[in-house]
């Protein structure tokens, strides 16, 4: 069990992944609170032990404290962990900006790039909180309700600083659950933005159904694609190819837990893009993804035509089983290429 530190850690966003983060780390000793949007919610949570919205039926530990008010919960906060979409994100760094000290270390386990900007996570922070703030990112292969349940998990903290990612990797580390640490924040972030475009893709070739072989295939290619970008913004092939790049790849693709991959499933089958949006109650973050992976690859001049192909159903109206058609007759090439 490890160290609880003098002051608590916030939490900021009480959806599935938020939760079940502040629960680990009430889990472990730890003080922490978590603070969301919706009042009533919370109050619900603190009233039930449950966050019944998002993980039902997962006991929360009692040590978790729940707090509304956003200045009250990071009050006095060594490290602030964001759990946001990534379109809410500067939003949230904004609005809490007031409320912490220059000494506040920032975490974030949201994925994404910025809507409309395609910036990386890591730019926002230093955009709203300056360069010299201590920060981190937790990424990787991870469904919140499995770690809710305590199943076996492994994940990588990136940090510039070693030492930072070190102790936040301590601080999540237990029985079930192993932290790795990285310094490459760039390529962790990539691969956790560049991933859900590819699940979208992986679920409209299975609503196609395609079979394991074309699944496999695309998976395969889609990982390329993400080390092609991932290189050009100044990540690393050997993080790509870790728990932040492969390893979350494989698993948004394949399993149904999945959002991006659950409305990819939809649009093969047939529904339109809005039906299957709706179907999904959550944010599905690889559509604004696709959107800001099209506009930098074109802008370095990158090949990545599986993403070209989500796009063009997504915003061109294209048909799935036409996108497929056109990445299937392309020019025969090398694998390495």
């Amino acid at each position: 069990m490890n160290t609880a530190p003098l002051v608590p850690t916030a939490v900021l966003g009480a959806g599935a992944w938020g939760t079940a983060l502040a629960a680990l780390l009430a889990a472990n000793g730890q003080p922490t609170r978590l603070w969301g949007r919706n009042e009533a919610h919370l109050q619900e949570m603190a009233d039930s032990g449950i966050n019944s919205h998002y993980l039902p039926d997962i006991k929360l530990p009692k040590a978790l404290q729940f707090e509304a008010d956003l200045a009250i919960a990071a009050a006095a906060c060594q490290d602030l962990l964001l759990v946001v979409p990534s379109h809410a994100f500067r939003q949230t760094l904004e609005a809490v900006e007031p409320f912490i000290s220059p000494e506040t270390r920032l975490i974030w386990a949201s994925k994404g790039f910025e809507p409309k900007t395609g910036r990386l996570l890591h730019q926002i922070v230093e955009d709203v909180m300056g360069e010299t703030r201590a920060m981190a990112v937790i990424t990787g292969p991870t469904f919140a309700l499995e770690v809710a349940k305590g199943l076996p998990t492994a994940l990588t903290v990136a940090s510039k600083d070693q030492d930072f990612a070190s102790e936040i990797a301590a601080r999540l580390h237990n029985d079930t659950f192993r932290a790795y640490t990285s310094t490459d924040v760039v390529g962790v972030e990539v691969g956790g933005a560049v991933k859900n475009i590819l699940a979208i893709a992986a679920g409209i070739a299975d609503g196609l159904g395609f079979g394991a072989n074309a699944r496999a295939a695309l998976i395969t290619r889609g990982l390329s694609e993400v080390m092609r970008l991932g290189e050009a913004l100044g990540g690393h092939k050997e993080t790509l190819m870790g728990l932040a790049g492969m390893g979350d790849l494989v698993l948004t693709c394949t399993d149904d837990q999945s959002r991006n991959r659950r409305f990819g499933l939809a649009l093969g089958r047939g529904e339109s893009i809005a039906d299957a949006r709706a179907s999904i109650k959550q944010v599905v973050e690889g559509i604004d993804a696709t959107r800001e992976a099209h506009h930098l690859a074109n802008t370095l001049g990158i090949d990545m035509p599986i993403t070209e192909q989500v796009y063009q159903v997504l915003f061109n109206n294209c048909s799935p089983r036409k996108a497929v058609h056109h990445l299937l007759t392309r020019v025969q090439k090398a694998e390495s290429i």
